[in-house]
């Protein structure tokens, strides 16, 4: 029974290994920060896109993991049914997996059927092979927990295939291994210890090939496990044994060297709880003190993480190192440190506990404390029967199971019988003792007293006698006590199903009937949603219309005022100047002074007129394009009391006409504006060409405005800027504030 308890605790740790080996688990004290950065990357990615779905695994199993079952549930049902609508349904079919296995932990059987069944639809229409092998993995996980590992094994040899026709990924690898790790402990079950060695290498290479230290230190563990159940149950040469030494010590030295990339102390503790048994199981008295050294570092680290059931697996190591040289007070201490350690833990395994319970009753019991030993007998047999309800009603569930359960019925039965029948051997052996010590007393007096402890012995014996008659007729009325309950509970687990396969339908039903319900809601809603877009791309393509006849309008109005401008007052003018110079040579002072100032006055009145009709429609721009217009705008603009400069970065001038005139048009009227009403004496233009869009910045020192007061009152500057920007398809940002300047960007989309 001692080696049972400490034997059941050890394999507790072990399997422990294979489950975060799988599904990624985390210690206790760094969950937080787990979640906390899978979050940062899920919130970095666009809502309802691809980025957003390949996130939302990591993040919806971290949250699972730290007890936040209803958030991952929600996100992953969440960023599905946006998946479903994206070209390649390779998302679809990864967030259902991703369901179904979690359904799968929480029990929900019929949710867990229900996504199991859509990811193998989804990855039927994709064309990754990746992903094809992924669904696949999840089925054969599945299958495992359901029991069916023949089913599992055929899942995943398909996985296999599918990831090796797969494109190389970031996570291929990681998936390969989960697949092949899966096989090897299938194997290892099977006893089929070639394969088991097989896939166990196989993994180990992609681990290191990986450089993933964390993969890399378990694949080292399951290899050490591997050899040691080998030798176990198969090969007996000390080969095999010191295989598995090699591959315990490998892991935790690679763990010593490369413990900054561990992040998991636990790791640790279970390497040296697997390196301590095997010394103290399967090697000479002589390594004690290995075995000793190892469960103490696993005590250490275990302390540590908080890992309570691993500080157990440590101590009963310890106590049957004390068992085997009969040091029963050790034992005991350990294993008493054991019991206190493993009740912390709100997930303790009660098998534990039972076989902990049982092995200090023992120790108690050959100690001679004998109301101890009944206390921990007693506390053994609770939880036996707690074990044994709890296995009965999972066994419940499934009803090809049922022979199983009689059995156990039947083992209830006679365990309860042999307690009975142990806690009266123990009432008896109190009873002897007692006899023994008034015999010891007896023995003392004169031979006068012999006959009357004789009388005495024959009275005592008669009382056993009658004792033991009176306990084989309790035995027999305990018997048929349990029998008759025992048929009770057979007739209840028969309502009880009938009413659960009756739940169950009407639960069908409402899911069919909601779900008809939710997917014609949905056509009805996407049906309108399409009429709204319809009616809004009417709308755009009319204002569109509206702007491009209306700014034609204006830059034909602009033309012809500046031909009129040129050709007849700017003519006029001219001729004027021309009669004027011929008459100044005929004209002597003080008269010529005056006629020369209005020459002058002349020239800068032609002038002024060019620049005007030069900015209603600039030649330069059809000639030369945009750069080459601004630049000379700028130079134009430019004066003693005004410096107005351009900065072109990384342009090609890929605009057509339109848009270079739209863009000149919208930088004068935010200069003029500068001038006008800002009264600055600095303005920075500056246009900036990207690969797929034209930012263009005006800024200026001038003496600002409160923006959203301008906005508000819906000026005709503005109200030009913004529809010219509008037929760009471009946005428009303004910042400024009162005797800080204004700094207006615009940016819209180039071919």
């Amino acid at each position: 029974m001692k080696e049972q308890c400490l034997h059941l605790l050890r394999l507790v740790s072990y399997f422990g290994i294979i489950l975060i080996f799988i599904i990624g688990g985390s210690e206790v004290s760094n969950a937080q920060q787990v979640v906390s950065e899978v979050a940062k990357k899920y919130e970095a990615t666009v809502p309802k896109s691809e980025r957003r779905a390949q996130a939302a695994g990591p993040y919806a199993q971290a949250l699972f993991f730290n007890q936040q079952t209803d958030k991952a549930i929600a996100i992953l049902r969440d960023n599905l049914q946006h998946a479903t609508h994206f070209q390649d349904s390779q998302y679809a079919a990864y967030l259902s997996a991703i369901l179904a296995m979690n359904y799968r932990i929480l029990d929900d059987i019929p949710s867990s059927n229900q996504y199991s069944a859509l990811a193998e639809k989804y990855a039927r229409q994709s064309k990754s092979m990746e992903i094809k092998g992924y669904v696949a993995y999840c089925q054969g996980w599945l299958h495992i927990r359901n029991g069916n590992e023949n089913e599992a094994v055929r899942y995943f040899l398909e996985g296999l295939n599918d990831f090796d026709k797969a494109q190389p990924s970031a996570t291929l690898l990681a998936r390969t291994t989960s697949i092949l790790t899966e096989l090897a402990s299938i194997y290892a079950n099977w006893k089929e210890y070639g394969l088991q060695e097989k896939y166990s290498k196989q993994a180990l290479e992609i681990a290191i090939k990986q450089k993933d230290a964390s993969t890399i230190f378990r694949t080292y563990m399951l290899m050490g496990h591997m050899y040691e159940q080998q030798y176990i149950n198969k090969d007996k040469s000390l080969r095999v044994r010191n295989l598995a030494e090699q591959y315990y010590l490998k892991a935790i030295n690679f763990y010593l060297s490369h413990e900054a990339e561990i992040p998991f102390q636990s790791d640790l503790s279970y390497a040296a709880i697997n390196l301590a048994n095997l010394y103290m199981r399967y090697y000479d008295d002589e390594q004690k003190a290995k075995a000793m050294h190892y469960a103490y570092l696993a005590i250490e680290k275990a302390q540590k993480s908080e890992h309570y059931t691993q500080i157990a697996s440590a101590y009963g190591i310890l106590a049957e190192i004390e068992l085997k040289e009969n040091k029963l007070s050790d034992a005991k201490a350990h294993l008493l440190k054991s019991l206190s350690e493993i009740v912390k833990d709100p997930l303790a395994d009660e098998r534990i506990l039972m076989n902990i319970n049982l092995s200090l009753s023992e120790i108690f019991e050959r100690e001679g404390h004998l109301e101890d030993a009944i206390h921990y007998y007693k506390e053994y047999i609770r939880l036996f029967s707690a074990v044994y309800d709890t296995e009965k009603m999972e066994q419940g569930r499934r009803l090809e199971a049922q022979f199983e359960v009689e059995r156990k019925e039947q083992r209830m039965l006679r365990m309860q019988l042999e307690a009975d029948k142990k806690e009266q051997q123990i009432n008896l052996m109190h009873i002897l003792g007692l006899q023994r010590e008034q015999e010891l007393q007896n023995s003392k007096l004169n031979e006068d007293n012999q006959r009357k402890r004789l009388e005495l012995v024959n009275l005592e014996a008669d009382k056993q006698s009658q004792e033991l008659r009176l306990s084989r007729m309790e035995s027999q009325q305990r018997a048929q006590d349990i029998l008759t309950v025992q048929n009770e509970l057979s007739y209840k687990d028969k309502i009880s199903r009938n009413y659960g396969i009756l739940a169950a339908s009407l639960f069908l039903l409402l899911l069919v009937l909601g779900y008809a319900f939710q997917q014609r809601s949905k056509t009805m809603r996407q049906k309108e949603e399409l009429h709204h877009i319809t009616l809004e791309k009417e709308r755009q393509h009319s204002k569109i219309s509206n702007l491009t006849a209306m700014l034609e309008g204006q830059e034909q109005e602009r033309g012809r005022l500046a031909r009129d401008l040129h050709d007849g007052l700017g003519g006029l003018l001219s001729g004027t100047k021309i009669n004027l110079s011929q008459v100044v040579g005929r004209i002597h002072s003080p008269e010529r002074v005056e006629v020369e100032q209005s020459l002058a006055q002349l020239d800068s009145a032609v002038n002024e007129l060019r620049r005007v009709a030069h900015n209603l429609m600039p030649d330069l721009l059809k000639k030369y394009g945009l750069e080459e217009s601004l630049s000379d705008y700028a130079t134009r603009m430019t004066n003693p009391n005004l410096e107005v400069s351009t900065q072109f970065l990384h342009y090609t001038g890929r605009l057509n006409e339109e848009q270079q005139l739209i863009i000149y048009r919208i930088i004068q009227e935010l200069v003029n504006n500068a001038v006008k009403h800002a009264k600055a004496n600095q303005i920075l233009i500056q246009v900036v060409e990207e690969e797929r869009k034209l930012a263009v910045t005006v800024e200026d020192n001038g003496r600002g405005f409160d923006v959203q007061s301008a906005q508000a009152k819906k000026s005709a500057g503005l109200l030009n800027i913004q529809s010219r920007i509008s037929f760009l398809k471009g946005n428009l940002d303004i910042q400024s504030s009162p005797s800080l300047g204004t700094t207006v960007e615009i940016d819209f989309p180039i071919g």
